[in-house]
């Protein structure tokens, strides 16, 4: 099977066996670095930063190299034509006719997956906003791999910043698709959004127990799960007895602690001021029974949360992870522009879950503020487009950030069939709606925006929780 010319945008782009030739490439190169150059020679590669990095800017640079390529390079927004409005989609049409391959970095959340919409060469992302890192999960899953023999099985706890969290929000699908248990021990606050938790459960099946937010400081010896996933078809403790002591189910220990900083460069005003104290690991911590074989793991940069006290333990896998970012970029850069052919092992075929589209382009826009359909520099090339998730609440996801919105009102298009006396929209929660075939949805977030439509309220148009019953007598 080639990888050639593809994008990587997320971790779904990737299946398991994709993923496991790029493993075994990784292997190869490692073991014959000096033999790998001139596998893309002629090759260019545009690296377009936007935000600050260091492992994964100079990794996929040094890879390129390894492999014969040169390297063109944008660190600096205020350096670029971007700085005086030029859109995305633009960019990815004049950058591509430079390179071969295009790795970005930028804030907007979405945006990789507008660069490789518009782009005519594959697209990496190395991070958009707080949504995916997909080759950082690549390294992740390597060291995991490479120390462990195998991830299906494994219990992996996820500590620190889970809501905004790239890295997070990328290895929780892929571990999911590995089989292995994922705890989840956020900071407080710091939580898992719905969005990612919905669509775990949803797309991978297992199970999601939360338990109560009895949150301790890890000083205590307490661990502060808040959460966890089971793979489907795995016996588990947790899964047996729900509710349970969790310092009785954490005894049997964990094979990874993932840690990772508060990313404080995404978090509200209120969140910046709350003057909050984060959990530390450390020697301490790690002195514990549930920690004693664990791996620990952080993607790096650290600030205050992973003490300089475990670096010389060897339980510590940090800067093996950052190390192994350059073989496992130099497999990927040589399958997407085909200079190697990807050995795929059989596996069995999982069927995605066929969501109905939203297109209409008007009516509906993307909860997350952060998300690249709210960027004016995008209007002309971008409509807000989403996938249908759930009917009960009507949910969508937006396909470029994959937060989720809830639409307040809904109308039909077969209903009224362009009359304007049968226009009218019902509250999104009616018997009605769900009435509504996927290709006549039209969907609104509030009602003074249908009502903007020429959408009058139908007798549904309240949520039936507020409708007052029709009098009798």
């Amino acid at each position: 099977m080639s990888l050639k010319n593809r994008d990587l945008v997320t971790i779904d782009d990737l299946t398991n066996g994709e993923i496991e030739s790029i493993f075994s490439l990784s292997d190869e190169m490692s073991g014959s670095m000096s033999q790998q150059y001139g596998l893309c020679r002629g090759k260019v590669m545009a690296t377009i930063f936007f935000e600050p990095s260091t492992r994964t800017r100079l990794s996929f640079e040094t890879a390129m190299h390894r492999l014969g390529g040169s390297v063109i390079s944008v660190s600096d927004p205020r350096s670029t034509s971007f700085s005086k409005g030029e859109s995305i989609a633009d960019m990815a049409r004049i950058v591509s006719s430079y390179a071969d391959i295009i790795v970005l970095r930028h804030p907007w959340e979405g945006t990789a997956k507008l660069m490789a919409d518009y782009a005519g060469v594959p697209v990496i992302n190395a991070g958009d906003g707080g949504h995916q890192h997909p080759t950082q999960t690549l390294c992740d899953l390597y060291t995991l791999k490479k120390e462990r023999g195998d991830i299906r099985g494994l219990k992996i706890a996820l500590w620190g910043d889970l809501k905004y969290g790239r890295t997070i929000h990328s290895l929780i699908f892929a571990l999911a698709k590995f089989g292995a248990t994922i705890l989840f021990c956020p900071s407080p606050g710091l939580e898992v959004p719905e969005n990612i938790l919905r669509k775990l459960v949803t797309e991978y099946g297992g199970e999601l127990e939360k338990f109560s937010k009895n949150y301790k400081q890890a000083q205590t010896g307490a661990f502060p799960v808040d959460a966890a996933y089971i793979t489907p078809g795995q016996p588990h403790q947790l899964a047996m007895m729900p509710g349970i002591d969790l310092e009785v189910a954490m005894k049997a220990g964990v094979d990874a602690l993932y840690v990772t900083r508060p990313q404080k460069e995404r978090f509200t005003n209120e969140e910046r001021e709350s003057g909050q104290q984060f959990p530390i690991v450390d020697q301490k911590l790690m002195r514990g029974k549930e920690f004693r074989k664990a791996l620990v793991m952080h993607p790096l940069p650290r600030v205050d949360e992973l003490a300089y006290d475990m670096d010389a333990d060897p339980r510590s896998m940090y800067f093996k992870q950052a190390a192994r970012g350059v073989p496992v970029r130099m497999a990927l850069i040589a399958l997407l522009l085909g200079a190697k052919e990807a050995l795929v092992p059989e596996e069995p075929v999982v069927p995605k879950v066929d969501y109905p589209m939203y297109r209409r382009g008007y009516g509906v826009k993307c909860s997350n503020p952060r998300c690249v359909t709210w960027q004016e520099t995008e209007k002309n090339y971008l409509k807000p487009e989403f996938k249908i998730v759930s009917f009960n609440p009507l949910t969508f996801r937006c396909v470029y950030c994959e937060h989720g919105t809830e639409p307040k009102c809904v109308a039909s298009a077969e209903w009224h069939q362009g009359m304007v006396k049968n226009k009218k929209y019902h509250h999104a929660s009616s018997h009605l709606a769900k009435k509504i075939k996927p290709e006549n949805l039209i969907a609104f977030d509030l009602a003074e925006e249908a009502e903007a439509h020429g959408f009058k309220p139908g007798y549904y148009a309240q949520s039936p929780a507020k409708k007052e019953k029709p009098k009798i007598g």
